[in-house]
């Protein structure tokens, strides 16, 4: 197998993972809102959002945070899926799905 095969096959795991994560987060009455394809979906527009926006770019404040505007990102995504017609989704719900990633990342720096 080749590094690319194995690149791609980790990110795939990585994904899977993050999308369990993200549907344990979610409130049991916000869960029932979206798909597994629908959570996929809107991880690879959040990994976009983060490449397109700067934010990986920010400075950390003194404490070593970057200040992320959830309701923006939640936005963005439900502008995002209406433009893609995946769905009319509500900046609510969706704000769930962003927070979920946040702290799935974050526990994995963590470890």
């Amino acid at each position: 197998m080749s590094d690319f095969e194995e690149e791609l096959l980790q990110d795939a795991e990585d994904d899977r993972l993050t999308v369990e994560y993200i549907k344990n987060y979610l409130p049991q009455e916000v869960k029932e809102k979206f798909t597994d394809d629908q959570l996929y979906y809107f991880l690879d527009v959040i990994v976009d959002y983060y490449a397109e926006s700067g934010i990986l770019d920010a400075e950390p404040d003194k404490e070593g945070y970057i200040d992320i505007d959830v309701e923006r990102i939640a936005e963005h995504l439900a502008r995002q899926a209406r433009k893609d017609q995946m769905g009319d989704f509500e900046p609510d719900d969706l704000r769930w799905v962003v927070e979920g990633e946040m702290e799935y990342a974050e526990s994995l720096a963590d470890e």
